[in-house]
């Protein structure tokens, strides 16, 4: 890699396990120190393990992006640890790792609608206010939430979701515009289908396979196909870059 992130320290929210997993590497790889921010501690600490053993900087925090206090914490840990915070990735989310039902709009519960834009959207929201009084105080900083092509084109089954990623492209904007004065950039990558389930049915590979033939690129979406866009958002290549979305499907939404 080319070390673009060197002296850099990057939290990955949900850093414990698929794509988040594949961001953290990446971002190591490309020089950063990590935070791996993951409410499954066990995922959390043996992923920054790793990247210990492969000579890289990384420590693991259990972290509720649910819960102020929780996220509080973790960016007191990353402080303590590295000494600064540089980019906040917002990918936890429920999902796959923590499962969502897949039913009409009509047919999901109050308590599963509520969690979901707990965790989803108002843990991106609280994660933001955690690292950036840091990121104000250093006179920089990198943002990068994550959407999903979903909330761009509509998905039947998963409504909860789909708001709560839609939510997310005017949580970017508006929170470009008032860190904008202090250096810091906020931008959106927006993932396809993608395989990251680390055990995957065969109903979820048969899922995955069928988004195909919506894109221009004729195969499966793996998780190593977004770490390029978060690390050009991470990196210096990015600084005047702000308030935007990035769609990274495989050419299935165009626009």
């Amino acid at each position: 890699m080319n070390d673009r992130l060197k002296g850099r320290v990057a939290i990955v929210t949900g850093g414990g396990h698929g794509i988040g997993k594949a961001y953290a590497t990446r971002l190591a790889a490309e020089g950063a120190k990590i935070v791996i921010a993951e409410i499954d501690e066990k995922a959390a600490l043996a992923v920054a393990a790793e990247l210990v053993a492969a000579g890289y900087e990384a420590i693991g925090v259990r972290t509720d992006v649910a819960n102020a206090d929780s996220v509080a914490q973790m960016a007191a840990a990353a402080v303590a640890h590295f000494g600064r915070i540089d980019v906040l990735v917002n990918n936890a989310a429920i999902f796959a790792t923590v499962p969502m039902s897949r039913s009409p709009f009509d047919q999901i519960s109050i308590d599963e609608w509520d969690r979901m834009m707990s965790v989803n959207l108002k843990g991106t929201w609280l994660a933001s206010c955690a690292v950036v009084p840091q990121m104000r105080a250093q006179g920089y900083g990198k943002i990068i939430n994550i959407s999903s092509g979903t909330a761009l084109k509509g998905s039947p089954s998963r409504i909860h979701y789909v708001t709560s990623k839609a939510g997310i492209l005017g949580f970017t904007k508006t929170l470009a515009n008032e860190v904008g004065k202090d250096n810091i950039c906020v931008n959106c990558v927006a993932p396809g289908s993608t395989l990251s389930e680390e055990n995957p049915d065969e109903d979820i590979i048969k899922m995955r396979n069928q988004a195909m033939s919506t894109r221009a690129l004729k195969r499966v979406q793996s998780p190593d196909d977004l770490t390029g866009a978060i690390v050009f958002f991470a990196s210096a290549d990015s600084d005047f870059i702000t308030g935007q979305t990035l769609v990274v499907d495989g050419g299935s939404c165009l626009h």
